[in-house]
């Protein structure tokens, strides 16, 4: 229909003309109550922000003398957070003479990159800050 048909129709049913999609060609337009129309998408917007999640950082901390059975139960623990759409941050601390062998800090991290391998990969290489060696895992 013609614009000017449109912008007619619009003002007998008391109503606003509302361009929908310029860019179309011919353009999209909407017989609509403008306000009601600002309302809805204002709605709209609110909803999909609120069902929107933030996704955390969640820090599993162990040291470099950290058993086997420890970290079972930390590699449990990041497949739940990776599950739930959280990014896991293991930190390796480590305290004195600990800090003379950084490749055990590194290998512990390994251990548990080769455990999450399925759900989960390394967002980086382990990167290490004074005594602690650190690396994020996000889900695939």
């Amino acid at each position: 229909m013609k614009k000017n048909e449109a912008i007619d129709l619009a003002r007998k049913e008391e109503m606003d003309l509302v361009l929908m999609v310029p860019h179309a060609n011919p353009p999209v337009t909407k017989i609509v109550d403008f306000t009601k129309f600002l309302y809805e998408e204002k709605k709209k917007a609110s909803s999909a922000k609120s069902k929107s999640r933030k996704t955390d950082i969640k820090e599993l901390r162990l040291g470099p003398t950290t058993g086997g059975g420890d970290i079972q139960r930390f590699v449990k623990r990041a497949k739940d957070f990776i599950d739930d759409g959280d990014k896991v941050k293991i930190t390796v601390k480590m305290k004195g003479r600990e800090a003379m062998f950084p490749e055990v800090a590194v290998d512990k991290i390994k251990t548990i990159e080769k455990e999450l391998i399925d759900v989960a990969k390394m967002e980086n290489e382990p990167k290490r800050a004074g005594n602690i060696i650190w690396a994020i895992f996000v889900g695939k």
